[in-house]
């Protein structure tokens, strides 16, 4: 018996010309992501799923979907399926190091307190904020009582999955490789159900984070208090050159005077009129 398969079921839904246009000019001025043509395949391939979740047939219907009152819940979605999370642990460690070297053992003297807040601006699922986790932990074994520093981060990120995965701090074993070993068997714990090849942050690490969802092209950012240090980095090259600077200063405004700011390895300040001055490169000073 021959059976006659929908096309569909082998061919991927299209996006037009015209429905990639409207939906990359609504995303860069809303969200500050650039969709430039040579991402419509890209576009198209992540979010087929959120086609099949809505129930909707093709791109056209699914930008009717977006662009409708009814349609705010799956605007989260829709950014979800397009950015881009991609982050590891010790990351450009070049920055790790300063904190280190640098930051952490003048800190008393300097600033003369022993707390610090931190701000991860695109904390992605976590690992950049568990990395910063175990640096001030790390620091404070090896210092008196009266020395060691009391320390908060908080996590923001536009993508809701990529907060839960944060929150949760479950993690493929694979993607703790860069971390030292003694790091490893000291701030992770391994799944009971070894074929499951899970580990997740200890307690005392996920006990200094807090995360919750921020949208960079917010006109201004409500959060509470200053931070001591900003990091924001890989998210930047994303923006174009003006917004790019406006984020640069609403982050600012945010940090204490004298705070340290961290770029992406990509990303500089080159250009842009802006409150800081570079300490190293892709490390810089609120002045």
């Amino acid at each position: 018996m021959n059976i006659k398969i929908p096309y569909n079921i082998y061919e991927k839904e299209r996006i037009s010309d015209q429905d990639f246009d409207r939906l990359s000019t609504f995303v860069t001025h809303h969200y500050g992501i650039k969709l430039p043509k040579v991402k419509k395949v890209m576009v198209e391939g992540r979010l087929q799923k959120r086609l099949r979740a809505t129930g909707v047939g093709n791109f056209n219907t699914y930008l009717e979907l977006i662009f409708s009152e009814q349609g705010k819940a799956e605007i989260v979605n829709m950014i979800d399926a397009i950015s881009t999370n991609k982050t590891d642990f010790f990351r450009e460690s070049a920055h790790f190091d300063y904190l280190i070297t640098h930051l952490l053992p003048t800190y008393l003297e300097v600033k003369n307190k022993k707390n610090i807040s931190i701000w991860s601006a695109a904390s992605s699922t976590g690992e950049e904020i568990y990395t910063l986790a175990m640096v001030f932990e790390e620091y404070n074994s090896k210092q008196e009582f009266s020395r060691k520093i009391d320390y908060k981060i908080l996590g923001t990120d536009i993508s809701v999955e990529a907060i839960k995965t944060a929150k949760s701090a479950v993690y493929a074993y694979d993607r703790i490789k860069d971390v030292p070993l003694e790091l490893r068997d000291k701030y992770f714990l391994r799944s009971k159900d070894r074929s499951a090849n899970k580990v997740r942050v200890i307690p005392t690490l996920r006990s200094k984070a807090t995360f919750q969802r921020l949208n960079l092209m917010d006109n201004q950012y409500t959060l509470s208090g200053e931070f001591d240090i900003i990091f924001c980095r890989n998210v930047l090259i994303y923006f174009d050159k003006e917004t790019q600077e406006a984020v640069i200063n609403k982050l600012c405004q945010k940090l204490r005077v004298g705070g340290l700011f961290f770029l992406g390895h990509s990303e500089s300040i080159i250009g842009k009129n802006v409150p800081l001055e570079q300490l190293k490169p892709t490390i810089y000073k609120r002045i």
